[in-house]
């Protein structure tokens, strides 16, 4: 699958749509998981990566999986790995992104809400771990009061400011200033605030 992706950006590139250069990766869920991949198996296609509650770790995403999707398990370990087998699980290790986090080069912009279900806070707090200890930069936004996403307004608002902030930042390009745009978000940022132009002043105007 991230093959797909590479093939897209050499395609964009070859075409003289994209810079290659300045081409980022961002998505949430699976979208997150491929920006991870992306700046972990292919550390210099992407000038930097935004990762919306993607899972780093298959296999602790697998063990974690929430009572709702029990009955699909076998579906699961079928179409990604199966968790309970040495060899799954070895299969697991080498397709996680957790595994590879050496390898990051480029800035790493991280959302996670807090109360996700589906892929646990564990899943951000284990790569920006991994990250810190190699003294490799990430920003992480941790929402309080999110799940799988982010549902309230405010809490958009608020992640695509930062977002818009740290991707000019990295890609270059206008941006407008996040300003008051973390008024009424229930956000932390455990990790690399200073990353982001503005965010730094306002969290602390936001207390």
């Amino acid at each position: 699958m991230h093959d797909d992706l590479v093939d897209a950006v050499f395609w964009a590139a070859t075409s003289g749509i994209a810079d290659p250069e300045r081409v980022a990766i961002m998505g949430g869920s699976y979208g997150g998981y491929a920006a991870l991949a992306g700046l972990t198996l292919t550390p210099q296609l992407f000038a930097c990566g935004v990762d919306i509650v993607g899972p780093s770790n298959l296999i602790t995403l697998l063990e974690t999986i929430p009572p709702y999707w029990k009955p699909a398990i076998e579906q699961f370990t079928t179409r990604v790995g199966d968790f309970r087998t040495e060899d799954g699980r070895a299969l697991l290790k080498e397709r996680s992104p957790l595994t590879y986090a050496d390898r990051i080069e480029r800035p790493l912009l991280i959302g996670q809400g807090a109360n996700d279900p589906r892929v646990k806070r564990n899943e951000s707090d284990q790569i920006v771990r991994a990250m810190q200890e190699k003294g490799l930069p990430v920003t992480y936004v941790l929402y309080a009061d999110e799940g799988h996403g982010f549902a309230r307004p405010q809490n958009r608002l608020s992640f695509y400011a930062i977002a818009e902030a740290f991707l000019a930042e990295h890609l270059g390009g206008s941006f407008e200033p996040i300003g008051q745009d973390l008024r009424g978000a229930n956000l932390s940022v455990p990790a690399g605030a200073d990353e982001v132009p503005g965010l730094a002043e306002a969290l602390g105007s936001k207390q």
